[in-house]
């Protein structure tokens, strides 16, 4: 089927529409402003603030659904930013209209809509994308370079811990909501499952977890701990704890999760300012003013971010038979039988520019991409098997896994 989808020609960039100006679509902005394959055309929000200063920043136009937007405005591809239980309508809305799709992680938040997604874009002709996630990390795909070139042979252990005060931030009523994608196993599992599987070769056998909740106050899974196992015997073993105590930047240079500096003095910041607010309404009105158009969203930059380091997902150290390697923000660490070795990796230009580099290689010319709608929905299952392990299913056997690139 890739082979019969109409190629956009190399003299023009991708046009794009976004859906969802919140705070998903500020954190990926830079990448979208400065990325030299892309232009942002258009957006549709249903909220006025965010339309009124996306046609003031951007001169594009804004409307108040994703229907109109694609209807209306010359666009390729639509991103996806809105809140989890939102995407699976908004994916198959855009690739009925004919749009190319990129569309936040979690995929969606059942094995149902997740293949209703697939088959939209299939009967359109058009390519789904699932991401950003941390497997598009440049140290991550320089991982997987040297795992396969097979000079240290066989593949055997991932291990990844990430501790953080993830639980702690400003969050929505939906955000805090297991059955709505809420908690750190749809936010957070996705990337560092989704890393697992990229290193690994995608195809998890089985998921056995454990999950926590250690605050009655923040009602849904706070931490989370697991092992999958993979088809050809590689094991990752992998723990998040999003509590915000103990902080993993510490193990990577006191680097922040997107590649910023990062001061260790500041620790305990997200808890006191929750602890600073005097209502659950008033943390919904602190998220809001951090979205785009709110009170405290920042002004758009005019030129890439400078001073930082390939972004990262915790602490990661990968087995093989010959050596351990770990990839850092700043480059790989390989510790071989008699020596260590280290690779580094030129900052980046854009960040996140992998993201649309894979995006864009497969519209404009026919590359075909890894992270794929099969791809987010085999990861979106090991999610699933998370939960459902930790709930009392014991070892999950899973059914939707694929291969990079199938």
């Amino acid at each position: 089927m890739q082979a019969k989808r109409k190629l956009l020609t190399m003299e023009r960039k991708l046009k794009l529409g976004i859906v969802g100006l919140g705070r998903g679509f500020t954190v990926l902005l830079p990448t979208l402003i400065f990325h030299p394959r892309l232009e942002i055309i258009a957006a549709a929000d249903i909220r006025a603030e965010a339309r009124d200063r996306f046609e003031l920043d951007f001169g594009g136009r804004a409307f108040e659904t994703i229907e109109e937007m694609c209807e209306k405005a010359d666009i390729d591809v639509v991103y996806i930013a809105t809140p989890h239980f939102c995407h699976a309508d908004h994916a198959v809305a855009a690739a009925r209209a004919g749009k190319h799709v990129l569309v936040e992680k979690p995929m969606a938040l059942s094995l149902e809509d997740c293949t209703r997604m697939i088959e939209a874009a299939a009967s359109e002709n058009v390519y789904l994308l699932v991401g950003p996630s941390h497997s598009y990390d440049l140290p991550i795909i320089e991982t997987k370079r040297i795992i396969d070139s097979g000079s240290y042979g066989k593949l055997h252990l991932v291990a990844g811990i990430n501790y953080t005060d993830f639980i702690y931030r400003p969050r929505r009523p939906d955000e805090l909501n297991t059955a709505q994608g809420g908690g750190v196993v749809y936010s957070q599992a996705a990337h560092q499952i989704d890393v697992a599987r990229f290193l690994c070769g995608g195809l998890i056998n089985t998921v056995y977890a454990t999950t926590g909740n250690y605050d009655s106050s923040r009602p849904t899974e706070g931490a989370y701990s697991a092992i999958l196992k993979f088809v050809g015997g590689a094991v990752a073993n992998l723990t998040f704890s999003g509590y915000g105590h103990f902080d993993s930047d510490e193990f990577c240079d006191w680097r922040g999760e997107t590649g910023k500096p990062k001061d260790p003095k500041n620790y305990g910041a997200a808890r006191r300012a929750l602890g600073e607010l005097r209502s659950s309404s008033d943390e919904g009105k602190l998220k809001a003013d951090r979205a785009f158009g709110g009170r405290s969203s920042f002004k758009l930059p005019n030129s890439p971010p400078q001073g930082l380091t390939h972004e990262h997902f915790g602490f990661l150290v990968v087995s093989c038979t010959d050596c351990d390697i770990r990839p850092m923000p700043s480059g790989i660490r390989i510790y071989a039988n008699e020596e260590t070795i280290e690779h580094p990796l030129r900052p980046p230009a854009v960040p996140r520019a992998e993201v649309i580099d894979e995006l864009s290689a497969a519209i404009l010319d026919g590359v075909a991409p890894i992270h794929t709608g099969k791809w987010g929905r085999a990861t979106f299952e090991a999610c699933m098997a998370v939960v459902q392990s930790a709930n009392g299913k014991g070892e999950v056997a899973l059914k939707h896994q694929v291969s990079a690139g199938d």
